[in-house]
């Protein structure tokens, strides 16, 4: 399936739907950041994705990011919400679904890089070439804010 993510388009088409998502800033013994090559939009970006009844919030985070990148994490902490109105992503099936995401901060525990049908290619980024991917704006806050290292309340948005 593939989507087109607007970002306070005013040609955006309106929402539909919401469902909450997470995703996760994890970074190695090296200071890299973990991130994937998306399948459905191009863009680089933190594991991560929706959350399934009957699983807690920390098992979703473990979950997406072993799915997305084979790598086992262990969640830390909370950086931020992020529920922008004026973000919107159009599926091609007629879902148009409002940001909810909540972005954790995580430990990895083990497991080993490998892509999966969401990621095309999965990697360990030195936070210092982030400016030479393709990452969308609301990824990027995700990213400055988890990169923060003494943030002292999670990011409301």
């Amino acid at each position: 399936m593939s989507r087109v993510d607007y970002f306070h388009d005013p040609d955006a088409p309106p929402a539909n739907s919401v469902v909450p998502s997470v995703t996760a800033v994890v970074m190695d013994a090296e200071g890299r950041l973990l991130l994937i090559h998306k399948t459905d939009n191009g863009l680089w970006a933190l594991p991560g994705g929706g959350h399934d009844v009957g699983e807690s919030v920390a098992d979703t985070v473990a979950r997406e990011v072993r799915e997305e990148t084979g790598i086992d994490v262990e969640v830390a902490a909370v950086v931020g919400l992020y529920t922008d109105p004026g973000h919107v992503m159009a599926y091609d099936d007629g879902e148009v679904r409002q940001q909810f995401s909540i972005c954790f901060k995580a430990r990895p525990v083990g497991g080993a890089l490998r892509t999966s049908s969401e990621s095309k290619e999965v990697r360990w980024v030195d936070p210092a070439d982030l400016d030479d991917l393709d990452i969308h704006p609301s990824m990027r806050l995700r990213i400055k804010h988890g990169l923060e290292p003494a943030r002292s309340q999670p990011y409301i948005g």
